[in-house]
């Protein structure tokens, strides 16, 4: 293994596989992460090199923070089961004046126009779904029905999953709804959410089907979960539009969250405001066609987000840290990508383990948000230094405003 450095980023060089560029500098990389890039790296249709993102870490299937160009192939599990997973967020023109001096009533309000969480008792409704979906939901949902009548004929098994009903909804984990200030002391709204169980199902039906396409061959494969389908193959086609469907999907989730987001604000602030005034909605768990270095490649963003030159993207921190909305410098070597996060630097049962609920009031002191047992594992410590990771790809962005969270709602 050598490693060659450049100014901005490494070059990591492991024997026959392609170049894994990393952006990491000034921040950790874990042994793990690392051997599974390597594996990533050693398939033969990987696309010039692999681009490595400041907030890896393990992840299932391929490593979090990695963006895979592939000719010719696709692997289900590196876009993973949380298919078009991302971001959104909207200024409004309220400033933190506007804010009520007591967010508990902003908060609970959210809390009640978005279903959130999760409960599996018997016999009761999901608490994180809807038990009849609003009329904004239904039409929505309609516009969704005929890609998702094509996609069951090919997959009847999809049709038996919570899709209609989970649309506008939440979800668990770190999935997360804020009210910010920017540094112009500027209210703004920001969502983090996917394609929930629809895009679940849809990400696990095809992982399976891939490692039984390739049940003759998978034991000579450096990981089970890099089982890929082959350009030309009716499995590559059928999953090329499934991912599409649930990345729509996982879109329309969030402007539907963000509709009723604004609907609950203005049932609390009597102000009359707007919430358009710069909006942003952006995938970071996906996969798309694209152009890089004069070929037509398709681009799997795990945990990555999209930077071409001008666009614009968000980077959030953890729940008691800065967010940034950035600019895209489209940096070719990346991909014209940037990080989707902080990235975690341990598990969800070691930070369990770690931290305590008084560690967890006083890392998120000053935001209002649930301080209990339940959302230990998102405290800020079981992340990166968000700071430190913005500094490592400088040459991949440029920060347009600086977002600190006033109110959090946790899935």
């Amino acid at each position: 293994m050598k490693i060659e450095q450049q100014h901005d980023h490494d070059i990591l060089h492991a024997g026959q596989g392609a170049p894994i560029k990393l952006w990491t500098h000034g921040v950790p990389v874990e042994d793990d992460a690392r051997q599974q890039l390597i594996n990533t790296a050693q398939m033969p249709f990987i696309y010039k090199h692999l681009a490595v993102m400041p907030d890896v870490h393990l992840g299932k299937g391929s490593t979090i923070g990695s963006v895979i160009p592939t000719r010719g192939a696709i692997i289900p599990a590196a876009v993973g089961v949380d298919i078009g997973c991302g971001m959104m967020a909207a200024r409004t023109t309220l400033t933190a004046a506007d804010l009520p001096d007591n967010l508990h009533g902003l908060r609970t309000a959210i809390e009640k126009a978005v279903p959130h969480g999760r409960n599996m008792t018997r016999g009761k409704r999901d608490q994180g779904s809807w038990g009849r979906p609003p009329e904004l939901v239904d039409a929505y949902w309609k516009a969704l029905l005929p890609g998702f009548n094509r996609i069951t004929e090919k997959a009847p098994r999809l049709k038996n999953t919570n899709n209609h009903n989970h649309l506008g909804t939440l979800g668990t984990g770190n999935h997360f709804i804020e009210v910010c200030l920017d540094e112009a002391e500027r209210v703004w709204i920001m969502l983090h959410s996917g394609s929930r169980g629809v895009g679940n199902a849809i990400g696990r039906h095809y992982i399976e089907l891939a490692q039984a396409d390739m049940r003759q061959h998978i034991a000579n494969l450096p990981d089970r979960d890099l089982a890929y389908f082959e350009e030309g193959s009716q499995h590559f086609d059928d999953y090329v539009e499934a991912v599409g469907w649930a990345q729509d999907y996982a879109r329309k989730n969030r402007e539907v969250m963000m509709q009723h987001v604004i609907a609950a604000t203005r049932t609390v602030i009597e102000k009359p405001f707007q919430a358009d005034v710069e909006a942003v909605n952006c995938h970071h768990n996906y996969v798309q066609r694209e152009t890089h270095f004069g070929h037509k490649v398709l681009v799997t963003r795990k945990g990555a987000v999209s930077a071409q030159k001008g666009q614009l993207g968000i980077i959030p921190g953890s729940m008691g840290a800065r967010s940034y909305i950035v600019r895209g410098k489209g940096n070719p070597e990346s991909f014209c990508s940037c990080s989707h996060g902080a990235g975690r630097t341990m598990s969800r049962n070691a930070a369990k383990k770690r931290f305590s609920i008084e560690d967890q009031i006083r890392a998120t002191e000053g935001v209002e948000c649930r301080k209990d047992a339940s959302v230990i594992d998102e405290i800020p410590m079981a992340y990166k230094d968000i700071d430190a990771v913005m500094a490592a790809q400088d040459a991949l962005v440029e920060v347009v405003h600086t977002l600190k969270q006033v109110v959090c709602v946790k899935g």
